[in-house]
């Protein structure tokens, strides 16, 4: 037998010198050198008692060490579920207790507050600290440096990925060796990346993202990354000399749009940009071409299934499209009442099919089966439609749908519309509670910097270009709006915020 996933990311390069992670402060981390604390730690978790299938808990800063810890949990044959660094304590005992988790790895400030609840659950409990210190890789130093891997098949499970839960309990996603596998393939041969490639690598690696995306394409190619803690705008322009690629949130591309120093020579020697997580407005996209000569590559993917659609590596990159289905990918776009396929042009549901989707949603049949249709498509919960040429666009979430009076309002088409107003950055679209409609729209602008739009215009130039029960009901501006750690708009802080702004009373 073999371990599918830990042999193709990982012992292929056993032994091997080569550069894998470069770090701020000029210190390099060979593949050998990883392999080996990767290995100290598997026997760490064999030292604890754990057995293959157990669940790992690791809410960690990004630091080496802790990518270590993702792969010992593949060599060891543990289910690997990272968690956001901004959970609190109460949410992290909900994963925690839901997870069944048999060891939890925290940072050391953490302990404390975590121990009763590994107490209570009778799970093992470690540390690990940003700088790599703590009682986990105090445990790995004593170990050996070679670790015998645990026989595991492709359809075994991985990782959990638990989804962000605005509408309810998280959901723990169960992805298997074959879905991770199969992502990182497919997205290393379609977005061109070899052993020469140096990836900048500044997200959280608690996500698909980081981890199962950018990290995965450079492990199964064996190049290497500059692996740095956090998004730090002085940091990406310094590194990104020795860079060839980078993936990032639009959040990055406009704060380096933003800095005279991000120029067409500091960005032309490198070959891929790639940004995901969150809408990427086609103004950043204009913009960013125009200043460095780049078109940003954009994809679509989620929790559930890693990466769906991609925009050519050779080809039109369209702003405002997610590109094109990725080989093996099959999506189609239904009735969300009906099941039913639309033609090419219509809204609807998204559904999407492949080696890549997920297996199910832990201990929730009931979500599994709302969710995971019995022949394999996955309902993902968000609209868009399909173009003549195939290309895909989202329009939203299906939960951020408003049906105002008996009609269907899709916000993308608002925002798309107030984006381009006199003053506006950004703009967000929501549905609040109305007494005579149900729902009624509501706009929320951010200002340009220095600049305050005129309200009363762009309700002018609202109300000519868009049909009646499309218009917002009025327009707020906010300093910003508010987003998640991976750059995306929460509109259900929104639409809390303002639920009873039409109430009666």
């Amino acid at each position: 037998m073999a371990n599918p996933l830990y042999d193709r990311l990982f012992g292929a390069y056993a032994g091997k010198q080569t550069p894998f992670l470069r770090l701020a402060d000029g210190r390099t981390v060979t593949h050998a050198q990883f392999l080996e604390q990767a290995a100290q730690i598997a026997h760490v978790t064999a030292k604890l008692g754990l057995k293959p299938g157990d669940r790992v808990a690791a809410q960690i800063e990004k630091s080496p060490e802790a990518l270590a810890l993702y792969a010992a949990c593949a060599q060891a044959g543990l289910i690997f579920l990272p968690l956001n660094t901004a959970y609190t304590a109460d949410e992290l005992s909900y994963f925690i207790e839901n997870s069944g988790a048999a060891l939890i790895v925290c940072d050391g400030r953490s302990r404390e507050t975590l121990q009763p609840i590994a107490s209570d659950l009778g799970a093992r409990i470690e540390t690990l600290n940003a700088d790599g210190s703590g009682s986990l890789t105090d445990s790995a130093a004593t170990m050996p440096t070679t670790f015998a891997t645990v026989d595991r098949t492709g359809d075994d499970l991985a990782a959990f990925l638990y989804t962000s839960g605005t509408t309810g309990r998280s959901k723990g996603a169960m992805l298997t060796q074959d879905n991770l596998l199969s992502n990182a393939e497919t997205l290393a041969q379609e977005w061109r990346f070899t052993a020469d490639d140096v990836l900048l690598h500044a997200l959280p690696i608690f996500h698909t993202h980081g981890l199962f995306v950018a990290t995965n394409i450079v492990l199964i190619t064996g190049g290497s990354m500059i692996f740095l803690p956090k998004f730090d705008l002085d940091q990406i322009i310094a590194q990104m000399p020795r860079a060839t690629s980078m993936m990032g949130v639009p959040t990055f591309y406009t704060r380096l749009l933003g800095d005279a120093r991000f120029t067409r020579d500091l960005a032309q020697h490198m070959r891929l940009f790639v940004s995901g997580s969150a809408p990427l407005l086609a103004e950043t996209h204009v913009a960013f071409e125009e200043r460095t000569g780049h078109r940003i590559l954009e994809r679509y993917g989620m929790t559930e299934t890693n990466m769906n659609t991609s925009n050519p590596y050779d080809g039109d990159r369209r702003a405002g499209t997610v590109g094109l289905p990725l080989p093996g990918v099959e999506l189609k776009v239904t009735n969300p009442e009906t099941g039913e396929i639309l033609p090419r042009g219509e809204i609807g549901q998204i559904e999407v099919r492949g080696p890549n989707v997920f297996k199910g949603y832990w201990q929730m049949p009931e979500k599994t089966a709302a969710e995971l249709r019995a022949d394999g498509f996955f309902i993902t919960g968000d609209l868009g439609l399909v173009d003549a040429d195939g290309y895909v666009t989202i329009v939203g979430r299906n939960k951020d749908l408003i049906i105002s009076g008996g009609y269907n309002i899709y916000p993308k088409e608002i925002e798309l519309l107030l984006d381009e107003q006199p003053g506006v950055l950004e703009s967000a679209v929501i549905g609040v509670p109305h007494p005579d409609f149900g729902e009624t729209v509501l706009g929320i602008l951010v200002p340009r910097p220095g600049q305050t739009p005129d309200t009363q215009a762009i309700m002018q130039t609202v109300g000519a270009a868009l049909a009646r029960f499309k218009h917002p009901r009025t327009l707020i501006v906010l300093d910003e709006l508010p987003r998640n750690t991976m750059g995306k708009v929460q509109k259900n802080i929104l639409r809390d915020q303002y639920k009873d702004m039409f109430q009666p009373g």
